[in-house]
């Protein structure tokens, strides 16, 4: 029987690479695959922001091959959407799905039609394991309303996809498709189903997720939907967002951030780089002293508020000079995560084409952010020593603090917000 109820109790394994939207999607990807029956299957959901992240991706599927001789692999995601054919062409993978279509459920029953007119081991023609579809030709994101998603003390959400800007550096548009949103009354519908599925904080994901409604009806903007969703659902606990940008952060947002105690505060920004000219040429919106006055709005909002970035070192052109102004930026905008990536050249990109900065180079400036960044968070740290904060416990052993800082915990039952006070730290997370 294709689809088999006695087996929707199972799911496939998923290996997940990249963003919390992917962690999102491999939630739903796992309910259709159970349903259409191919639990047996082993899924790789791909990211491909960097060359790094497309050849890690390779390796756990050659793994998974090894591990695994007798599973179907099934390969999905933002790489195998911009580079199927390259996936269709190892041996190890028995289809390539597309990133809209995995997240449709004729995709899945398709794939176990297909698959089992095969075993495992028999030969395919790469064409012939490609079922990637049009993704520039997308128009809508369904909200993911009628699944039972596995609860957990926090949940994402996903209200929007895709993106309309093209920064020279990024491919994701290419994996992901125009920018489209979820719907107000859908997005709120999925949360309730969330809370009353037994998820205590909800984290809403997307692409570019300031860019919230700019093709709904109205045009609703994302703070709208952040103060509907909380009066809508009272019994929500704690709502967060993932990485916005800063330069599309609307007065709604803006005041829900100040008002709504339930809205965590901590916001992860997209900056990117510290350098006016280098912005300029990733072909960013905002300037670096937007990014600042930005932080010291919100800092002045919501004086307790945490924030992290995204950091490239060693863009095209980057000089020493340049790059310390990026630098620098993790004490401009008191950053207390950094998340530092080393440049790197995706194929069809204007950046691509610029002029390199050395291997070597980039390494190292990569290396000296991670290091700021790891400094910054231990200064957080310490600024945290003696607080009451109320800690989201993730599972047995660990929890977050509104301020998302990860706490080591013991003996609480996941899912629960405890009122713990801050004793110590060992430079990487906080301890009661």
């Amino acid at each position: 029987m294709l689809d088999d109820p006695s087996r929707h109790d199972e799911s496939p394994e998923i290996v997940s690479f990249g963003c919390r939207l992917n962690a999102f999607e491999s939630d739903i990807i796992g309910v259709h695959a159970a349903r259409a029956g191919l639990v047996d299957a082993v899924i790789v959901n791909t990211c491909a922001v960097t060359s790094e992240a497309v050849a890690q991706a390779r390796q756990a599927i050659r793994k998974l091959r090894r591990d695994r001789p007798g599973s179907r692999v099934i390969v999905t995601g933002c790489a195998a959407q911009t580079d199927p054919k390259m996936f269709a062409a190892m041996a190890e993978v028995d289809r390539v799905i597309g990133n809209d279509d995995k997240m449709r459920p004729e995709a899945w029953r398709t794939a176990r039609r297909v698959l089992d007119g095969h075993v495992s081991t028999a030969p395919q023609t790469p064409a012939g394991k490609v079922a990637v579809s049009d993704i520039m030709a997308v128009r809508t994101s369904p909200a993911a309303v009628d699944l039972a998603l596995p609860p957990r003390p926090r949940a994402y959400l996903q209200i929007q996809n895709g993106c309309d800007h093209r920064c020279t550096f990024c491919i994701i548009p290419f994996g992901r498709g125009n920018s489209r949103s979820v719907a107000v009354d859908q997005a709120i519908a999925a949360a309730r189903a969330l809370v009353e599925a037994g998820n205590t904080e909800i984290v809403l994901t997307g692409v570019d997720l300031t860019s919230y409604g700019a093709d709904l009806e109205g045009q609703p903007r994302l703070g709208a939907l952040v103060r509907a969703m909380l009066r809508a659902i009272p019994e929500l606990r704690r709502l967060r967002l993932s990485s916005i940008d800063s330069i599309e952060a609307d007065a709604d947002l803006l005041a829900a951030i100040a008002e709504e105690e339930r809205l965590m505060p901590h916001l992860h920004l997209s900056l990117q780089a510290g350098d006016d000219l280098v912005l300029k040429r990733m072909k960013r919106r905002h300037s670096r002293a937007d990014a600042i006055a930005f932080c010291d709005q919100v800092r002045r909002l919501r004086p307790d508020v945490s924030f992290g970035a995204d950091i490239i070192a060693g863009f095209p052109t980057e000089t020493e000079a340049m790059f310390a102004r990026s630098l620098d930026l993790i004490a401009e905008c008191d950053l207390t995560f950094v998340h530092a990536f080393p440049y790197s050249a995706r194929p069809g990109t204007p950046a691509a084409r610029m002029p390199q900065v050395a291997s070597a180079v980039v390494k190292d400036r990569a290396r000296r952010l991670r290091e700021a960044g790891a400094l910054a968070l231990r200064n957080r740290l310490e600024s945290e020593l003696g607080a009451s904060r109320a800690v989201l416990i993730e599972s047995p052993t660990r929890g977050r603090t509104e301020h998302f800082i990860p706490v080591a915990v013991a003996g609480n039952t996941p899912g629960t917000v405890q009122r713990l006070t801050m004793s110590g730290h060992d430079g990487a997370m906080l301890c009661v």
